[in-house]
């Protein structure tokens, strides 16, 4: 089966924040081996990305769920209705005109999602509070930052060969040969033997070797909907990430 694609192509420099300056004036804890948040959902939901180019936006409303679900909160329902109204708000898709459905750029929609945010089934927003850029292709900086922040946002240059190994359950792997069909946007949810990332509404193992190939961006998030009692799930606390982020 087929399922659609939608990142539009990475624009260096879009995102001025970038982690790397973030993890100097933090000075980092080490990242443990393995971690994650994989097993929260048995159905994490297509959001419409089997029928239009949102996988930006689904996306991020997965993110969302990892937030909250992370910390124990409630988890906020999300649909492909509500996909759809923010593919359309952020990147102008018309459900009347398929010429519309072009996909989304990944700094323009995190704009948004701090700026308006992400709708719920209820009519709930969901804003994040600011948002970094990872190093293409440096798997230990989006380690670190999908540790600290409960999951990041990974944009792929997406080759035929992951569509076949998605659909045969197989992970992602560098094959000889494969041609590019487009961008896609996955957000990178756990490290285990394979980084694990969830798309097309379940999750997909990621090997190593095709994250280094074909990843072209990624962008890590500050959710205020990750803290619970003013700490991460995984002890960070808000104020001394805050006050980091505003020393950049």
């Amino acid at each position: 089966m087929t399922f659609k694609l939608g990142k539009t192509p990475a624009r260096v420099g879009a995102v001025k924040f970038k982690f790397r300056d973030f993890a100097v004036r933090a000075k980092l804890p080490k990242r443990p081996a393995h971690f994650g948040h994989e097993g929260l959902f048995k159905d994490w939901g297509m959001l419409a990305n089997d029928t239009v180019g949102d996988c930006v936006i689904a996306g991020g409303e997965h993110e969302t769920m990892v937030w909250n679900g992370a910390c124990g909160k409630f988890v906020p329902t999300f649909t492909a209705d509500t996909a759809v109204q923010d593919y359309s708000a952020i990147a102008g898709y018309d459900p009347a005109d398929p010429s519309t459905d072009q996909g989304t750029d990944m700094e323009l929609a995190a704009k948004y999602r701090r700026k308006t945010g992400l709708v719920d089934s209820h009519g709930n927003r969901h804003q994040i509070g600011a948002y970094l850029d990872l190093a293409p292709g440096n798997l230990e900086e989006f380690l670190q930052a999908a540790w600290m922040f409960e999951c990041v946002g990974c944009g792929f240059e997406f080759p035929t060969s992951a569509m076949d190994e998605f659909n045969a359950g197989k992970p992602w792997a560098v094959v000889k040969g494969s041609r590019v069909e487009g961008g896609h946007y996955v957000p990178l949810v756990a490290k285990r033997t394979d980084l694990v990332v969830v798309t097309w509404g379940r999750t997909q193992r990621v090997t190593s070797g095709f994250f280094k190939k074909y990843n072209d961006e990624g962008i890590v998030y500050l959710s205020p909907e990750m803290i619970a009692s003013d700490k991460s799930p995984e002890g960070f606390d808000l104020k001394a990430l805050q006050e980091a982020l505003a020393s950049l």
